[in-house]
């Protein structure tokens, strides 16, 4: 794998001609490798040597979540013997996909996040928390442990939950960032309050934030969830990333808070509409990625799923990368309610802004009338007929639609957030093709 953590600032023309000629690298390599694309590629006629320019690669047919899930094992590029670790995928959208990794993934893994910490301006000097689980088939946790280690910085696995370890923890060690689920640092500050301990004042400086966005759906103001947590702990600078499994690559906020930036010598990205042709800068369009030097599984013009925007102009700090904007939502979650288009992180950011909303899951629904149906469980104290009537005139006043409400105990809303297997918190279930009645 050829890695020039200069090229992001490098000019766009630059940038270009090296993706370029990494392109036609793992072009030839899954056209000799991968039984999947040796497939794909005969029945599409393509010749893989005539794959040149970022243009040539729109030749190619996409590779979808189902082809993961279906033929999951025509992916693997290499003997079992090189693999050393197994992962999955969360499984947000049907069964988890495995991905092995190989030697050589596990350190192209450990640039990626090396890249991520130095990109929030994290040093050798610094002390990282990790406020996740190292454990679970999560890759994300391991790649922050080897980025990390690989930067030269310290760091703490602590693994997620239990905020009196993780306040027991910047005590004796003195962390100076944290990777942590954002809605966590808001548990963290109120056992802070709870128990005396002056976090205001805490060797915490940095947090690099994974699994929800900070940022409103439009643009780069803090959404609701941030602004929370910014107004309590104003000192905590708050960065966002986006990531996933199947592309072994992160988006990481710079000091400047304008999108996530993507490192060039990692990965390829379009942005596509519907129809599978590009969207115009600022515009929602799918992610679809091309992973640049992964050896054991991959991927070309794989489409993700997360509909975001991106932007092309020169960033502050120098960098000349795209950047992604916040995640709008799933293609797999759109909601079609009442004749209005909505994805979830919107109608949580609603939620989040209402002080007696203490928990919640949104729910969707297949309706008698085989339309969508949106339906929320809340758990609030005040459970009057004018609270809710209160939220669903807040719905009405953002989105033009208002949800059914449905209040439930926070232990009942708490358990099916957090079931058995699950690594992030899950505060959206599709139920669609389920009536309610």
């Amino acid at each position: 794998m050829i890695r020039n953590s200069d090229i992001q600032f490098q000019s766009p023309e630059a940038i270009r001609a090296f993706q370029e000629e990494r392109m036609q690298e793992t072009i030839r390599y899954v056209a000799g490798h991968s039984e999947f694309y040796r497939s794909l590629f005969a029945q599409a006629g393509i010749v893989p040597f005539e794959i040149r320019t970022l243009e040539d690669l729109r030749r190619i047919p996409v590779t979808t979540k189902q082809d993961l899930q279906l033929r999951n094992n025509e992916f693997l590029c290499v003997p079992r013997h090189k693999i050393i670790d197994y992962v999955t995928t969360s499984g947000t959208l049907g069964d988890p996909v495995t991905f092995a990794l190989t030697e050589s993934d596990l350190d192209r893994l450990a640039y990626n996040e090396m890249l991520s910490f130095t990109t929030v301006g994290c040093t050798r000097d610094d002390i990282i928390q990790l406020m996740v689980t190292l454990d679970r088939r999560f890759m994300a946790g391991l790649a922050y442990f080897l980025g990390a280690r690989q930067l030269g910085c310290g760091v703490t696995r602590v693994g997620n939950g239990i905020p009196e370890l993780q306040w027991d923890t910047v005590r004796r060690i003195a962390p100076t960032a944290c990777l942590v689920i954002p809605s966590f640092l808001l548990k963290l500050i109120d056992f802070a309050e709870a128990h005396a301990i002056d976090y205001r004042h805490s060797p915490l400086r940095k947090a690099i934030c994974i699994g929800e966005g900070l940022h409103t759906p439009d643009g780069f103001e803090l959404g609701t969830l941030a602004a929370q947590i910014h107004q309590r702990w104003p000192e905590l600078e708050l960065f966002s990333t986006y990531a996933s499994t199947e592309m072994q690559t992160s988006f990481t906020e710079c000091a400047h808070h304008c999108g996530g930036h993507l490192p060039p010598d990692l990965i390829i990205v379009e942005f596509l509409d519907d129809s599978g042709q590009p969207v115009a800068n600022g515009e929602p369009g799918e992610v679809t990625i091309t992973t640049l030097g992964v050896e054991g599984m991959p991927l070309v013009r794989f489409r993700t799923g997360d509909v975001c925007r991106h932007y092309s102009e020169p960033c502050a700090c120098g960098r000349h990368t795209v950047r992604l904007g916040s995640l709008l939502g799933r293609k797999g979650q759109m909601i079609k309610f009442k004749g209005t288009t909505l994805y979830p992180p919107a109608l949580f950011n609603i939620l989040d802004n209402i002080p007696d909303v203490k928990n919640y899951i949104v729910e969707v629904f297949t309706n008698a009338l085989g339309t969508d149906q949106v339906q929320i469980r809340v758990h609030s104290t005040n459970r009057s007929e004018m609270f809710v009537k209160q939220i669903k005139d807040i719905f009405r006043s953002k989105v033009r639609v208002a949800p059914d409400i449905l209040f439930e105990s926070t232990e009942r809303i708490s358990k099916d957030q957090f079931p058995a297997m699950s690594r992030k918190p899950i505060k959206f279930v599709d139920r669609r093709n389920n009536p309610i009645h």
